[in-house]
């Protein structure tokens, strides 16, 4: 398996004001698009450096901008605190945009994708950020939050129906809400439970609720890395 190469790096956000991130480089760069990767709960932790690196062994530049600037947690109520903590508005028009911003400065094509908090983070940032494709991974925002409208790009979404935090019928308004809007949306459900594709998210100790899934990780992988395929490796005519 080809080698990569991850670092901390420092950025701008659109506003001046800057921010740290984890860069995993693609061992071939000429060429190669770019993905901002969005953390769960837990802040920048191993786990989300592990997605990083997998997206750059598959050819990707990837980027984990520190949305708790330093800051990271293997307890729920702290993890919890954190979350509250964050300015998701800010984090989304602000944070999440300087990171595409400065991927773009390296490729052509850059996509957002996150997990649970990240997830949701993913869908409001793709108002703000100048990303040509997006992945949520079982987490959205208030609907009142997201004007669909704004979204500009395709969008994937992989929920798990037996999820406890993200309930399928919340999944099915989403859906409606995107699809209302002509949004170019292609969800994905999946007989699993919530944070499925987190490795991590196995024996005791973890949240109730949250299960690995080896199975449909790898399939929700799968398919994101052919929709990145789509959206950012193809080449304008």
């Amino acid at each position: 398996m080809s080698q990569t190469s991850g670092s901390m790096i420092t950025f701008r956000r659109p506003d001046g004001q800057e921010l740290q991130g984890y860069l995993a480089t693609p061992e071939k760069t000429d060429g190669a698009p770019a993905v901002v990767v969005i953390q769960e709960w837990w802040g920048l932790n191993d786990q989300i450096r592990g997605v990083a690196d997998r997206l750059a062994r598959c050819g990707y530049f990837a980027l984990v901008p520190d949305l708790y600037r330093g800051k990271s947690t293997v307890e729920e109520e702290e993890a919890h605190h954190l979350m509250t903590g964050l300015d998701f508005g800010d984090a989304a028009s602000q944070d999440i945009p300087g990171a595409v911003q400065y991927l773009k400065t390296r490729a052509e094509r850059v996509a957002v994708t996150g997990f649970c908090m990240g997830g949701a983070l993913t869908l409001l940032s793709l108002q703000f950020a100048d990303a040509d494709a997006g992945v949520t991974w079982y987490g959205f925002p208030p609907l009142d939050y997201l004007d669909p409208s704004k979204i500009k790009v395709p969008v994937m979404g992989h929920w798990g129906t037996q999820d406890a935090f993200f309930t399928i019928d919340q999944v099915d308004a989403l859906e409606k809400k995107l699809t209302d809007a002509k949004v170019d949306i292609e969800f994905h459900r999946y007989l699993a439970h919530h944070a499925f594709a987190n490795e991590t998210a196995v024996g005791p100790g973890r949240i109730a609720g949250t299960q690995f899934d080896p199975v449909w990780s790898q399939f929700a992988w799968d398919r994101t890395l052919t929709f990145f395929g789509r959206t950012l490796w193809q080449k304008a005519a």
